[in-house]
C-alpha cells in the first residue's frame, strides 16, 4: 500500500464526524432525561429541544406549507419526543433522529386527518356560519373555529372533540365522560349553540 492509500484509508470525512459527535451527544442528552436528577434532566430536555425544534420547524414547512403549522407541529412532536425519553420508551438513544422523523410524519398524517375532520365540523352547521367570498370561491373560516372552539368550557368542548374529531356515538362519550347519554345530547346542542353565536359574532 503506497502513501496516499494508506492515507485515504486513515482520513475521515468531517461531516461524518461531526454527524457522529451530535448522534453521540444526542444520545448522552437522551439518557439525562431518563435518568438524570430533576435539574440536570430539565437542562437536557431544553438542549434537546434547542436542537431538534429546528429541525422539525423545517420538516413542517415542507410537508404542511404553512408556518403557523410548521410551528404547531414542533411544539407537538418535542412534547411526544419529551414524553417518550421521561418514561425510558427510546431503548436505542442513538435513534433518537430516527423516531422525531418518525414522530413528524405520524403528527402530520394525524394534522391531515384533523382538517378533514374540521370540515366536516364546518358542514354540519356550515350554513349558519359566515365566509368570506375570494373570487367566487367559499372559504372556511377554520382559524375563527378553532379560537371558537378554545373559549368553550372544557367539557362543552371535549363533547364537541369527541363526537366530531374522534366521531365517537353518545353512548360512548358517556361512558368517557360519565354523563348520561341525555346530558351528552343537551351539552352538544347548547355547545353547538355557543359556537354559532362566537362564529357569526353574535357572542
Amino acid at each position: 500500500m503506497d502513501a496516499a492509500q494508506v492515507i485515504s484509508s486513515t482520513v475521515v470525512d468531517p461531516a461524518e464526524t461531526l454527524h457522529s459527535a451530535r448522534t453521540a451527544e444526542d444520545a448522552e442528552l437522551v439518557q439525562l432525561v431518563a435518568s438524570a436528577p430533576p435539574d440536570a434532566a430539565r437542562a437536557a430536555e431544553a438542549e434537546l429541544c434547542r436542537r431538534l425544534a429546528p429541525r422539525i420547524h423545517l420538516y413542517g414547512l415542507r410537508h404542511l406549507r404553512s408556518e403557523a403549522a410548521a410551528s404547531d407541529l414542533a411544539q407537538q412532536v418535542l412534547l411526544l419526543t419529551l414524553e417518550s425519553l421521561r418514561a425510558g420508551r427510546l431503548r436505542d438513544p442513538h435513534r433518537l433522529v430516527s423516531f422525531v422523523l418518525g414522530s413528524c410524519r405520524m403528527v402530520v398524517k394525524d394534522l391531515r386527518r384533523n382538517a378533514e375532520r374540521r370540515r366536516r365540523l364546518l358542514e354540519q352547521f356550515g350554513g349558519d356560519l359566515p365566509v368570506a367570498d375570494t373570487s367566487g370561491a367559499r372559504e372556511v373560516p377554520t382559524e375563527r373555529l378553532a379560537a371558537c372552539l378554545a373559549g368553550l368550557p372544557e367539557r362543552d368542548r371535549t363533547v364537541l372533540l369527541l363526537t366530531f374529531y374522534s366521531e365517537r356515538r353518545t353512548a360512548e362519550i358517556a361512558a368517557e365522560l360519565g354523563l348520561s347519554r341525555a346530558n351528552v345530547r343537551v351539552i352538544r346542542h347548547r355547545a353547538l349553540g355557543q359556537l354559532r353565536k362566537c362564529m357569526t359574532g353574535e357572542g
